[in-house]
């Protein structure tokens, strides 16, 4: 690689162009030196694709909070064709590109319970299957799936994570460091959701790892998951694994830690704590705690495969 192109977005129309996807699509197919997509402060309501076939793009924000790449379809919506979006296809972003990062902006689906009667509130910010995902000061915000992490490794530094029900989601090797993850009340006094839904395939070694970060909420205590096994289509062979340590977990952190899905217990899946602090950082008979030895086994670097910059 010889050097890195700069694309700018800016929907004054001082930039390169004014929409991100208008930028995406000028950059060539099988490209093999890195793009750096900068994009100015706005809010850019687009389905934004970043295809497998375009890899080392980089978007770049000039702020995290006023950089906003938005839009609010969901699950249960129609589309012309007469089908539903579904889980997947609902995401604001969609991201298959392989050596992928993205830096200093917000992505969200601002789509609310409220908005819709259906029962498919599944509403994704971004779907993301790539090897070599990069995210740092990224905001996700979204209430039901907001972070499917589908496939591939990806690492998520310094980020803003937002949601209720399985918003860190699917069987990518995924590091979050240094991080915080909110869970939204829903107003309830006894289950206001569960943080991640793994469903790590059981060949894979390594699923979620979350550590360092802070796991914070203003729903009532006790009254949040860290998570439930996610098998899609009721495979057997997706068997969670999810690690949470040396992390602060706030009271909202449901005593029993992990809970079941769908008829697949907790207990069978691969979830672990260690060394958790704060109120929520309780140890019971259904929170398996690993060792000091089997510890050194989950670090960001064995769970990604390659070095994470920071």
């Amino acid at each position: 690689m010889t050097g890195t192109k700069r694309i700018v977005v800016s929907q004054d129309r001082r930039g390169d162009y004014v929409t991100v996807s208008e930028a995406i699509e000028a950059v060539p197919e099988n490209n093999q030196e890195p793009v750096e997509i900068y994009i100015r402060n706005g809010v850019y309501k687009e389905v934004i694709t970043v295809p497998a076939n375009k890899p080392f793009i980089s978007l770049i924000g000039e702020s995290m909070e006023q950089t906003i790449l938005t839009y609010d379809n969901y699950a249960g919506k129609e589309k012309r064709e007469g089908e539903n979006y579904g889980t997947t296809g609902s995401a604001s972003v969609f991201l298959y590109g392989h050596d992928f990062s993205a830096r200093n902006l917000t992505m969200e689906n601002t789509f609310r319970r409220s908005d819709a009667v259906t029962s498919g509130t599944q509403a994704v910010a971004v779907y993301a299957r790539g090897e070599r995902m990069s995210f740092h000061k990224v905001r996700f915000l979204g209430h039901q799936d907001t972070l499917y992490a589908h496939s591939g490794s990806q690492y998520y530094y310094q980020c803003y994570i937002e949601g209720d029900v399985d918003f860190i989601f699917g069987g990518a090797r995924a590091v979050f460091e240094d991080s915080d993850i909110v869970s939204l009340s829903r107003g309830s006094a006894s289950n206001n959701g569960y943080i991640t839904a793994a469903s790590t395939p059981i060949t894979q070694p390594y699923g979620f790892l979350i550590v360092n970060c802070r796991l914070q909420s203003d729903a009532p205590a006790g009254t949040v998951y860290l998570g439930r096994p996610w098998h899609p289509g009721g495979d057997p062979n997706a068997i969670g694994q999810v690690i949470v340590r040396d992390s602060e977990l706030g009271a909202h952190i449901h005593a029993a830690g992990w809970t079941d899905m769908s008829g697949f217990k907790a207990e069978d899946a691969r979830f672990f704590e260690y060394r958790n602090t704060g109120p929520g950082a309780l140890k019971t008979d259904t929170r398996a705690q690993l060792s000091d030895e089997e510890a050194l086994k989950y670090t960001p670097r064995k769970v990604l495969d390659w070095e994470p910059a920071r």
